[in-house]
């Protein structure tokens, strides 16, 4: 069929290519995370991610049957839904890893906040790309950033603050690129930076209060500036990281023979520190074809946005790369320890189906803007 010809004449191949890539690279990871070499049984943890890599598939194809601009005409209700559905949360949401970010129904556990991140890119891409002049002043600036203060304040609430650094990342990237204001963005955010600092300071000196910072949190804070202030509490899984990072060496010491990992010392290998699995596996030359891997997708993603028909595609395609890159950025970070923790997966290699579904949803999007950075009819 035409349309057929069209869409592969104009397809970005790499970005398929090396979200695939990076999956396999994960499933591998979680096998030994998971120790399927000792225990069989915990082959349900492949199995279900497989699960959520079709079904990812499967929302990426469809995603393709329609033209992305159907996303910016309906953008008001999906956000306003979207932000619905978080205000619920704090009602009835499930708490897990002490936030109250999750709907469980049965076995089935879904995390609303990472498709959330999606819809935030959507609403903030149709405004700016609606109000381009008005990102030249600072009430232009303050309209647009309401629309990603509500669902920040929404999840701060819930205690997911790594998900809401994101948005406020997101927004940031996008902001810059659809022409904000330099100097009021700098006066903005760093200013509102250096209170956060001093409101730190009054608190370790004068033991002020710090709202809606909750103690663990803290902590991380803390043991991120210190990791040896407290080796077998809030110190334990940076400095653990550490030494699986370290030990893997130049080649790592091989699938399933990582000790950290194998020897349970490494904390939450499969979901939050599956990036020091490889390290301690597959050596430093394990973790610099994975990091190449996404510095290509994060390139051939850039080129999606230049290439783009409109603004709104391209903000929408500079939202979901700032998305993945923050998420690259602060996972590796925080297990080399040069990056708090927040429990932010890895994209496509970290376990878990909602954050996979959702990266899966994202990439599908980018393929639609990029093979109709030329208009196709289907």
């Amino acid at each position: 069929m035409k349309w057929q010809k069209r869409f592969w004449k104009n397809l970005n191949i790499y970005i398929p290519i090396l979200v695939l890539l990076l999956s396999i690279i994960g499933l591998i990871m979680i096998s030994s995370a998971v120790e399927i070499n000792k225990n069989p049984e915990n082959w349900n943890f492949i199995q279900k991610q497989i699960i959520a890599i079709i079904v990812g598939v499967v929302a990426i194809t469809i995603i393709q049957f329609y033209d992305y601009s159907l996303l910016k005409e309906y953008s008001d209700l999906i956000y306003i839904f979207t932000v619905g559905v978080l205000v619920l949360l704090l009602i009835i949401g499930s708490e897990r890893g002490g936030g109250r970010s999750w709907i469980s129904i049965g076995s089935i556990n879904f995390q609303p906040s990472e498709i959330a991140k999606i819809i935030v890119i959507i609403m903030l891409a149709n405004v700016m790309s609606e109000m381009k002049d008005e990102l030249k002043n600072l009430t232009g600036i303050l309209k647009s950033g309401f629309y990603a203060f509500i669902p920040f304040v929404l999840i701060i609430l819930q205690n997911d603050l790594g998900t809401a650094l994101v948005i406020l990342f997101i927004y940031l990237v996008m902001l810059y690129v659809a022409g904000g204001d330099r100097k009021i963005m700098l006066l903005i955010f760093g200013g509102s930076f250096l209170i956060i600092l001093l409101l730190l300071a009054s608190h370790f000196i004068f033991e002020t209060p710090l709202p809606l910072i909750k103690d663990y949190q803290l902590n991380r804070l803390i043991v991120f500036v210190n990791p040896d202030i407290d080796p077998q509490g809030a110190g334990y899984n940076i400095l653990q990281s550490k030494i699986a990072l370290g030990s893997g060496k130049l080649f790592g010491k091989g699938l399933f023979s990582g000790t950290q990992n194998q020897l349970n010392f490494l904390p939450e290998k499969h979901t939050d520190f599956i990036f020091s699995v490889v390290g301690e596996e597959f050596g430093f030359l394990g973790i610099t074809l994975v990091l190449s891997l996404y510095l290509l997708l994060f390139w051939n993603m850039i080129k999606v946005a230049i290439n783009a028909r409109d603004d709104f595609g391209k903000l929408v395609v500079t939202g979901i790369l700032a998305l993945i890159f923050f998420h690259v950025l602060q996972n590796s970070g925080m297990t080399m320890g040069v990056m708090p923790i927040t429990g932010i997966p890895l994209p496509f290699i970290s376990y878990g189906g909602s954050a996979m579904l959702s990266n899966m949803i994202a990439i599908g999007i980018i393929i639609n803007i990029n093979v109709r950075k030329k208009k196709i009819m289907f």
